[in-house]
């Protein structure tokens, strides 16, 4: 990753000034250790009338698979060969970022003790970033950046310069320029605005983030008009992060405005909003359906298929009217984290005697589903292939048939009730379809015709008059055989 900064400058204020506001000698090359990499700052050019500072960033995409832990490309890969083979050593991202506040922290507060007068002063400044992520295209960068002062000069890169009908790729070339902004301010828009425009980051973004945000958004942001939008962007669409963080800005807008300190207006909003209730998370909704629907068939004995991490397993272990409940997943990793989770290790034996997990595909029969009460595959079909349904259709009604089978998966047109979601998105990335409740209904009664069983729906989550609820859930009940009979009569 590459990215310049360069100014102009006069005998009297020479550019070479630059150095002492970024605190690095335009005579030296540094280099500096990242999480990721190593950082390098250097001056190609340095004089009285022109002074470029150049940051190259090694990214060492070894060190980035193994310690990286977030949901962004260099974290959590959708395939083993991207892990190591993708744009992350040479696109600007929030690695880049990370290292600009790193290796210029002093410059991005605007401290310089050499020159403080300096510091404080708008300078002539042109920064240029050769390749930039930019999702949302040109018009997106414009939109950022020219509301802050900036000149933007956006020029997309072709896919393949060779063929030009392939046309430009998610890529462009950026350059700022701007005569009325300080060096501070040109870092803290370059910190915040990278990875909003990459739409990505590299690590587990934590409330903290938010803090960050709003430090480095100080004096710009609250009055932005993609606030919304950098805000959801930066803190990876984490919807309660977003939330707090819009919460926060508007506060130091309505301080700004009343020319009073943040602290007093939030004590305000503080005692009228003190009672309000927070929205229950459509998960907790999700599990607390899925627990009514088993009470209300009385079952005993239930298979969570698809456990994950044991959310559900260790909601139902709470309830005593289940006497034993089995986790299956495909993944060992998500059975080795259901089980730190429920610290079977630390498991009284009573308790534990309820309770098992099992390594199992879906794909295929297993005698070992045999026998039970219920089965509940919530949030589960939606990450198999088309093709794969009909086996995973017969391995559970076919050959476990379960009393009872719930299925809860989401309802795609409620998406657009999803303000952080882009249109035609689905709501996860390894989601291979998410179905409309037409599409639900149909296929759950083509399912329960086929082996015997009844099916009824019931919505999960606030039930929208015009799309539905967020969640759609199915509960299949096996036929008697006097009903079979008198069907076929």
């Amino acid at each position: 990753m590459f990215l310049t900064i360069t100014t102009t400058g006069t005998p009297e204020r020479p550019a070479t000034d630059l150095g002492f506001l970024l605190h690095k000698h335009p005579e030296k090359a540094q280099a500096f250790s990242t999480s990721y990499g190593k950082a390098h700052v250097l001056y190609p050019e340095a004089d009285d009338q022109r002074c470029t500072a150049a940051l190259l960033l090694e990214v060492d995409a070894v060190a980035l698979v193994r310690r990286g832990k977030g949901k962004g490309r260099g974290g959590a890969p959708d395939a083993a060969l991207a892990q190591y083979v993708n744009d992350r050593p040479y696109a600007a991202s929030s690695l880049l970022a990370v290292a600009l506040s790193a290796v210029f922290s002093s410059a991005m507060k605007g401290v310089c003790n050499a020159r403080p007068e300096r510091a404080a002063q708008p300078l002539p400044l042109r920064i240029e970033v050769p390749a930039l992520p930019a999702r949302g295209g040109p018009e997106l960068v414009r939109r950022l950046f020219e509301p802050l002062g900036w000149t933007a000069t956006v020029e997309p890169v072709a896919l393949d310069a060779r063929f030009p009908e392939w046309g430009d790729s998610r890529y462009v070339r950026l350059v700022l320029q701007s005569e009325a902004l300080t060096l501070a301010e040109a870092l803290r828009h370059l910190y915040v605005l990278l990875p909003v425009l990459d739409d990505a980051k590299h690590y587990w973004v934590a409330s903290d983030e938010v803090d960050k945000l709003l430090r480095a958004g100080e004096g710009w942001l609250p009055e932005h008009p993609e606030q919304k939008l950098i805000t959801s962007r930066y803190l990876s669409r984490r919807w309660s992060l977003t939330r707090e963080a819009m919460e926060r800005l508007e506060l130091v807008r309505l301080a700004e405005a009343d020319d009073s300190e943040v602290e007093a207006i939030d004590n305000a909003v503080e005692a009228e909003t003190e009672t309000e209730e927070r929205p229950t998370p459509l998960a907790v909704q999700r599990r607390d359906a899925i627990i009514a629907a088993l009470g209300a068939s009385g079952a005993a004995r239930v298979l969570d298929l698809g456990c994950g991490q044991g959310q559900l397993v260790q909601a139902l272990l709470k309830d005593p009217r289940f006497t034993e409940i089995v986790g299956v997943d495909v993944s060992v990793r998500a059975l080795t984290i259901a089980s730190r989770r429920l610290k079977l290790d630390r498991m009284g034996e009573r308790q534990a005697s309820r309770v098992k997990l099992f390594q199992g595909s879906l794909a295929y029969t297993d005698n070992r589903l045999k026998g039970y009460d219920a089965a509940v595959l919530s949030e589960v079909v939606e990450h198999l292939d088309l093709p794969r349904l009909p086996a995973l259709e017969y391995a559970v009604f076919g050959s476990a048939r379960p009393r009872t089978v719930l299925v809860t998966t989401p309802n795609v047109e409620y998406n657009v009730r999803w303000e952080s979601l882009p249109a035609g998105h689905v709501r996860h990335g390894d989601h291979r379809f998410e179905w409309t409740r037409e599409e639900f209904r149909t296929w759950a009664h083509a399912v329960a015709e086929r082996h015997g069983y009844g099916v009824e729906f019931e919505p999960v989550g606030p039930d929208d008059p015009e799309v539905g609820p967020p969640t759609q859930m199915a509960v299949f009940r096996m036929k008697t055989l006097n009903e079979k009979e008198a069907k076929a009569a």
